[in-house]
């Protein structure tokens, strides 16, 4: 939500609360000058004004607490006001600190010098009270717009934040569903993509993946086939050999799912996306859409081409019955090196067969 602004500029609410809350920290070698300073503040209604006749303890004091306005004198024996003001620059720039130079110094030279490091005002001694007191006013004031400003865009990014959060977090429930509409098509268990997400996190665990990039890659994987949404069910559904151009037609869901998924933020769709586009590269160079071949192809999709291939060979398909455990291990066997990274195909020989597609396996 964002804040509703602050009293505006020149109230009586805010001048109590700049007079109340603002730190204002004196710089002089002189007692004198900082006795009459402080006096004409406290005078004004300033609570909180602190004082330094060294100005080599800055940065000391800066530790302690900051300013919110930094009266200084230019000409100082142990430390001259340029010097000051050079060391408070990051806080010039970052934090809109104003700093209102009070100098017996009515050379241009010295006022040109001293605004161009960063002091946002000159002031002249001997100095009239109530001039004194108006910029003083003016400086805290513009600070705390400023502030109120940097606030409010923060609130602001925030919400814009929040907003995108949940309009991404809408989409990925649609893609879901979608996946799961796509699913319902031609899995006649309905578990397709939920037993390939197991898998994908499980050979990816054993991998050496982390344990959160094997929780993301289960969500993601599970998306791998959401391109067959745009595929007719004619060619999902067809119990025998499909056409060459048939195939072309049913290549394309790679290319669906990829555009379906594409321009996301979202480390989960992105994976997703490089998953649906590159699942059905083989190792040899001789899959599609892209013809990657061995190390080219994202591991993420090498892993969920070997998931997905063992899914569908050991469930029942429109054109054919389900495999064993053992025969679908073996068949898969048969193409280590060629059609799949022989790294994955290891792995998944490597689980005992009670094991396989367990989401246990990664702690979800």
């Amino acid at each position: 939500m964002v804040t509703q602004p602050e009293p505006n500029f020149g109230t009586t609410e805010r001048l109590t609360q700049l007079r109340a809350a603002a730190h204002i920290l004196v710089i002089d070698d002189e007692e004198m000058n900082l006795r009459l300073i402080t006096q004409m503040l406290h005078h004004a209604g300033h609570k909180f004004v602190t004082t330094l006749t060294d100005a080599r303890e800055l940065e000391q004091r800066l530790e302690v607490t900051q300013p919110d306005l930094v009266i200084l004198d230019l000409h100082m024996p142990q430390r001259d006001g340029y010097d000051v003001i050079r060391a408070l620059q990051p806080w010039i720039v970052a934090e809109y600190l104003p700093i209102l130079v009070v100098s017996g110094d009515l050379s241009t030279d010295a006022r040109h010098r001293a605004l161009s490091l960063g002091a946002r005002d000159f002031l002249t001694k001997p100095f009239d009270l109530l001039e004194m007191t108006l910029r003083v006013r003016n400086q805290l004031e513009t600070r705390l717009l400023y502030q109120d400003v940097r606030r409010q865009n923060r609130a602001l990014i925030d919400a814009i934040h929040g907003r995108t959060r949940e309009l991404e977090d809408t989409r990925i429930e649609m893609i879901e569903r979608l996946a799961i509409a796509a699913e319902y098509r031609d899995d006649n268990t309905h578990r397709h993509t939920e037993r390939v997400g197991n898998l994908s996190s499980q050979l990816a665990s054993a991998l050496g993946v982390g344990a959160d990039e094997a929780r993301l890659m289960r969500r993601a994987a599970a998306l791998h086939d959401v391109g067959k949404i745009g595929i007719p069910d004619a060619l999902l559904l067809k119990p025998s050999k499909l056409t060459e151009q048939e195939m072309d037609m049913m290549r394309t869901h790679t290319t669906i799912g990829a555009h379906i998924l594409g321009g996301s933020q979202t480390p989960m769709l992105q994976l997703a996306e490089a998953i649906a586009l590159s699942h059905h590269e083989r190792w040899d160079g001789t899959g599609y859409p892209r013809q990657l071949a061995g190390d080219d192809i994202p591991l993420p999709g090498r892993i969920v081409a070997v998931a997905d291939a063992y899914d569908a060979l050991t469930n029942d398909r429109p054109y054919r019955a389900a495999l064993s455990v053992t025969e679908g291990l073996t068949e898969l066997k048969l193409h280590r090196g060629t059609q799949f990274d022989a790294q994955v195909i290891d792995t998944l020989l490597s689980f005992e067969p009670g094991t396989i597609g367990s989401g246990a396996f990664v702690g979800v």
